[in-house]
């Protein structure tokens, strides 16, 4: 049996690191965000722990990066992006999908999951800018330029999701084979 303390600890760190990763220079939207949603619904028993962490580190490096790194295109302190609830709303939804997707662990697991997080990102966060847009029509053919729009972008979260799964639940793996733990206690959610 392991320690679940001492490996809550570990997935935190590693969930804090890969959000901290967000302020190195990086290409368009290649991005640690999807990963740590599934993650953290992979490797926390209680359902809370799993929604919530990845939430709250996500929101923790965007204070980071709107009010020190990005500070220029805000007027004041910024808690919250314009539109936050489309963004948190489809991490929360990509966790909800790791929860289901990721009871057992396994490399395909992960890549689908990591694909299927890259997809939900996508479709959510081009629908989000969609209504009341000024730049596209408000119809369904608007809606398509939107997505159209969207598509050079949508590899960078592809790639972003695939790798930092990876290293996150490679990562991981490793860390339990050398300190065991680390390993799993097995819980109900």
């Amino acid at each position: 049996m392991g320690n679940p303390s001492l490996r809550t600890l570990a997935i935190l760190a590693l969930i804090l690191a890969a959000a901290a990763s967000r302020v190195i220079p990086h290409p368009y939207n290649f991005s640690p965000i999807g990963a740590i949603a599934l993650f953290g619904a992979a490797c926390f028993n209680r359902t809370v722990l799993a929604v919530l962490v990845p939430l709250a580190a996500v929101w923790i490096s965007d204070i980071w990066l709107n009010n020190f790194v990005y500070n220029q295109h805000y007027q004041a302190f910024t808690l919250f992006d314009q539109g936050w609830y489309w963004m948190y709303g489809t991490y929360a939804a990509i966790a909800v999908l790791g929860l289901f997707t990721l009871k057992r662990i396994s490399a395909p697991r992960i890549i689908g999951s990591s694909l299927a997080a890259s997809v939900i990102f996508f479709l959510v966060t081009n629908l989000a800018c969609w209504p009341g847009s000024a730049i596209y029509p408000q119809d369904a053919g608007g809606l398509l330029m939107c997505y159209a729009a969207g598509l050079p972008f949508f590899s960078g979260t592809l790639l972003g999701d695939l790798f930092y799964s990876g290293v996150l639940f490679g990562g991981f793996a490793l860390l339990q084979q050398r300190f065991p733990a680390l390993r799993a206690v097995q819980a109900q959610r």
